[in-house]
């Protein structure tokens, strides 16, 4: 969350003055006069003003990064199974129960916007997931969840492997803004009508295909067209949903997504601009969505993120979403934070030099 000026002023205030009081007590020690006891009260007081520094620290440097545009935001978490084929699909099903889970333990509210599953399943009781749509409709959500989109993947023996070969297979997130229909507080409703807004859609863009639902059983079936297909075509982005029996709705849930998603690239073609030109400047590279962040090893009871090089043997625990998944989730911000201060401190570089 961004800091007020006030408190930056506050927190540097702080800073210095810890700064300043450690330079006298190491003084005090370093005094041959200075009576043994008083010198061993310095010597606590030196530990516990170094203890209390770094926290501080911390918080100055992340006032320093402007905060992101859709943090405040509830989001979207889009998941599709990549290589790996049936056992890539098992897996994005236990990464849907995963979020599922934070949500619950966190009482954030979510809902399946999306759901293309298996039901037909073989390998054991649970689905194979083609894509789902988690909403979390809560606040922030977006900035809670941002570092989870990349590329997950998993290793472990499939149900169907015969001989116990250990397979590899992964799943990509993508991690996207949830939109109102309208405009509210924090997006107005000029921001939607406005071509140079990021939440801007031409609908004469947009292509609207409707289609009879697909799946297996219910009523509406194969007999009402209540499938909605949008498609963006200067960008060529596709959403499809079919997952209520109204058309309506279907076509409102795809408008939703269709407007993330564009949102979320638009953003993304900004950043990535800004990132090719940090490389050529000063070497900082940044990770893309298509890029390894993590992997969650079976036999090992491991989950390891490859970004902050945080690992955890508590797997079951990380994907109930419970307090592992934290801990990763933390490490990462952490790490972001990190990388956003040398992206900041590279653009003023460059900035004093083309000057």
């Amino acid at each position: 969350m961004a800091i007020m000026p006030t408190q930056l002023r506050e927190l540097a205030s702080s800073l210095s003055q810890l700064t300043q009081s450690l330079l006298e007590l190491q003084q005090l020690i370093d005094d041959p006069a200075t009576d043994p006891e008083l010198r061993s009260l310095a010597a606590e007081e030196v530990r516990t003003t170094t203890e209390s520094l770094p926290l501080i620290s911390s918080q100055l440097h992340s006032s320093l990064i402007p905060e992101h545009p859709f943090a405040s935001l509830p989001c979207l978490v889009e998941l599709r199974p990549g290589a790996g084929g049936s056992e890539a699909a098992l897996f994005a099903g236990d990464l849907l129960r995963m979020y599922q889970g934070l949500c619950k333990r966190q009482a954030l509210r979510c809902s399946l916007i999306k759901l293309d599953d298996n039901a037909s399943s073989t390998a054991g009781s649970a689905n194979e997931v083609q894509e789902a749509v988690l909403e979390i409709d809560h606040p922030r959500a977006y900035d809670l969840l941002r570092c989870e989109a990349g590329v997950h993947r998993v290793q472990r023996v499939p149900a169907t492997e015969s001989k116990g070969r250990t397979h590899t297979s992964a799943v990509s997130v993508l991690v996207l803004p949830s939109f109102p229909e309208a405009g509210n507080e924090e997006i107005g409703t000029a921001d939607f009508d406005d071509p140079g807004s990021d939440y801007y859609v031409n609908p004469q863009d947009v292509r609207t295909d409707v289609m009879r639902a697909r799946g297996a059983g219910g009523q509406h079936v194969n007999t009402t067209d209540s499938a909605v297909r949008l498609t963006h075509t200067p960008s060529n982005t596709v959403v499809a949903v079919q997952d209520e029996r109204s058309q309506h709705k279907n076509r409102q849930k795809a408008w939703r997504i269709l407007r993330s998603r564009l949102a979320q690239a638009k953003r993304e073609a900004r950043e990535e601009e800004k990132a090719q030109l940090r490389v050529s400047v000063v070497g900082i590279a940044k990770m893309g969505r298509g890029d390894k962040i993590r992997t969650y090893n079976w036999s090992q009871q491991r989950v390891t993120d490859h970004r902050s090089g945080i690992t955890l043997h508590q797997l079951d625990n990380v994907l109930e979403g419970g307090p592992g998944l934290d801990q990763v989730m933390d490490s990462v911000k952490s790490w972001l934070r990190e990388r956003d201060l040398e992206a900041l401190i590279a653009d003023e570089e460059a900035a004093a030099r083309n000057s």
